[in-house]
């Protein structure tokens, strides 16, 4: 055998084996190998196909992660409607949709129903064509979704080929561990990111992401939970899923056929008494008439499929004790109390922490250092405290008290008006400074990517930066000083805070935090100073003048704006900026027409898009942007996790709330926004 054919015959025994490996890891959650040694045959396998290209098989394990990053995400056709489920958090609501199922089908019909978890991440179309895997998009609108194939590529437990040749299109939901979510977030703090809040905006931002690269370090799983083509496989949709799990796809095997009432109840509470055991997070379960025959006879509604309906899990809680409450200090000085807690598992993750927002919170649940208390995780990451248990209290426990001084810096702190917070005035607060330093280097604004918390930590304590401008005259021999900072990375974070300096205006102006200027109105203050040197050459009066034709900016926003250009020390640092050469001029917006015209929105919750790419879209249709809800709001776009003073506000000023289906129909054109109404 020559020395080409056994590395041909090497290559493919590698691929086979890396392949079973990724089966047992993703799929079967059972791996017989150790990392390292995967990513030794890894290694072996790519240096392998480098010496002989020719050999290198299309599904090799190497080919699922390469190219680079995509400028944008193409949106495509659904192969047909990813129609939303009904949901019920009541029994009795569970045993209504079974009285009206059997009412749908004809008498006497006996009825199996598929009990399957509800997976809590991101939903996915995905086309395996002539045993290829060649196509997939995230939900979108339901009609239409964004093309993520080479993210899905990365998803080591969806094989690149299969067995069966005839075209299959699948719905599955796409998932993070738990203990890969806690692995991302330890790694994000390390880099001064923001931890991801649940297990399904880990997600779903992931499958969005332009760079493969990036998302193949997520560890991403999907499930199967649906093949379109169903009935031509078998007669139920339980006997599809065990059918697609016999050709390697993942499912979640989970799924159980109940036959009444009785069973369906069991296999509920079975399932919710299971679920901190999965390793993914699930928030109820999906009950589905088994039978495709008796789905086609059930149909759908406008809405929802008739024969299929969501059962979604209460909040999971548990008790534990508060060991003790710290104050936490934030970039506008305000001090959050954050209570110690004894850990305690809950929802698959130890906790040992949980904000209690501010004294107010403290005060009206009683809570008091050692008290047993009630703590309720609904999907975040970050618990909440619902209750105390006084009874279990003995002796006088200690009550709470707020600082009056600034636990970092020992200033006297003060409360601004009727805002319930404390805050910490002093501008020097190292505090402050370092959370003003880690907002302006956030990808919202602008963008410095190599700047974590815990290096701003590093450059403030060591007196190398007092404020943002300060970052400009960082040097690699400088930063080559400090702890854990090799020469490679001191030049990578010149390098990135060198690039922040062609940001736009709006990025500048939204980096600096001035107070009550967010993101949208930093946008709309950019695009009527079109630059810093012509902000800077605004004084008061023209401040206040120019600021109150903006849209939408009320006497609080001219108020902090005129301020804050008329603050000698916000002047000084603005100068700074201007002279390192920071900040690109404004791009002029030309307004657009489009289905949106003449209407404003204003976003809030937890969405599919990033917030910045809504804002866009609305912007694209010819509709304007409003941070908060405020007379002229046409539509409050309400994602998941929206707080009903939001909601309220919209009322109050006849804004009409509106869902991202809404939102993306009109937009869309496909019923016209018309003075907060929805028009065929």
């Amino acid at each position: 055998m020559s020395k080409a054919q056994a590395a041909n015959l090497r290559i493919q025994q590698l691929v086979q084996e890396l392949r079973a490996h990724d089966y047992r890891y993703y799929v079967l959650d059972d791996p017989t190998i150790s990392d390292q040694q995967y990513d030794a045959l890894y290694r072996e396998l790519g240096e392998l196909e480098r010496e002989h290209p020719q050999w290198r098989l299309p599904d090799s394990p190497t080919a699922r992660v390469g190219g680079k990053p995509r400028s944008a995400l193409r949106t495509l056709k659904h192969h047909s409607r990813m129609i939303s489920l009904d949901n019920t958090y009541s029994q009795t609501e569970l045993l209504e949709f079974m009285r009206r199922v059997e009412q749908g089908l004809h008498s006497g019909s006996e009825v199996e129903y598929c009990l399957e978890p509800k997976l809590d991440g991101g939903s996915v179309e995905i086309l395996y064509r002539d045993g290829q895997l060649a196509g997939g998009t995230t939900r979108g609108d339901g009609e239409s979704g964004e093309d993520i194939i080479d993210n899905l590529r990365t998803i080591r437990s969806l094989p690149l080929t299969i067995e069966d040749k005839r075209p299959l299109t699948l719905r599955a939901e796409v998932v993070i561990y738990r203990r890969d979510l806690e692995a991302i977030n330890e790694e994000r703090a390390e880099q001064g990111e923001a931890p991801f809040a649940n297990p399904r905006n880990a997600a779903s931002g992931s499958l969005r992401m332009l760079d493969p690269r990036i998302v193949a370090k997520r560890r991403l799983r999907a499930f199967i939970y649906q093949v379109l083509e169903g009935p031509s496989i078998a007669p139920t949709h339980a006997a599809t899923l065990d059918y697609v799990a016999t050709l390697g796809l993942p499912t979640h095997g989970k799924h159980r056929v109940c036959k009444d009432s009785k069973e369906l109840e069991a296999a509920l509470n079975e399932l919710n008494a299971l679920r901190a055991e999965y390793p993914y997070e699930i928030d109820g379960a999906v009950v589905k008439v088994n039978a495709f025959a008796q789905q086609q006879i059930l149909g759908e509604t406008a809405k929802f499929p008739r024969w299929a309906i969501a059962y979604k899990f209460g909040a999971e809680r548990a008790e534990t004790r508060v060991m003790d409450i710290i104050v936490q200090v934030g970039r506008t000085g305000a001090l959050t109390p954050v209570a110690v807690l004894e850990p305690v598992p809950l929802a698959g993750t130890t906790v040992s922490r949980a904000s209690l927002h501010n004294a107010d919170h403290i005060e009206t649940l009683d809570i008091r250092l050692g008290d047993r208390v009630v703590i309720e995780k609904a999907g975040e990451i970050i618990p909440q405290v619902v209750s105390v248990d006084t009874q279990a209290r003995s002796g006088e426990p200690r009550r709470f008290v707020m600082p009056t001084r600034c636990p970092v810096c020992d200033t006297p702190v003060e409360k601004r008006g009727e805002e319930v917070a404390l805050r910490c005035p002093n501008p020097a607060c190292p505090a402050v400074i370092k959370g003003a330093i880690f907002h302006f280097s956030r990808r919202f604004a602008m963008d410095i990517d190599q700047l974590g918390f815990v290096l701003i930590e590093q450059l403030v304590d060591q007196g190398l930066v007092r404020d943002v401008a300060d970052l400009y005259e960082l040097s690699v021999e400088s930063l080559s000083k400090l702890e854990r900072m090799a020469d490679k990375s001191a030049r990578n974070v010149v390098s990135a805070i060198a690039a922040s300096k062609e940001r736009t205006f709006d990025r500048l102006l939204t980096g600096l935090g001035i107070e009550h200027i967010g993101q949208v109105a930093a946008k709309q203050l950019a695009e009527e100073a079109h630059s810093l040197e012509a902000f800077l050459g605004w004084d008061e009066p023209t401040a206040r003048t120019r600021v109150a034709g903006i849209a939408g900016f009320g006497p609080k926003m001219i108020e902090s704006v005129a301020a804050y250009l008329t603050d000698h020390k916000s002047r000084a640092l603005l100068q700074r900026l201007q002279a390192f050469g920071v900040s690109r001029a404004q791009p002029v917006h030309v307004g657009v027409e489009g289905p949106l015209s003449g209407n404003s929105v204003c976003v809030t919750g937890v969405l599919s898009k990033k917030r910045e790419d809504v804002h866009e879209l609305i912007r694209q249709a010819g509709g304007t942007v409003h941070d908060k809800v405020k007379q002229g709001t046409t539509y409050l776009l309400a994602g998941e996790k929206v707080g009903k003073a939001k909601t309220d506000a919209a009322k109050k000023v006849g804004a009409q709330v509106i869902t991202e289906e809404q939102f993306e129909a009109l937009r869309s054109g496909r019923v016209v926004a018309s003075a907060g109404t929805l028009k065929k």
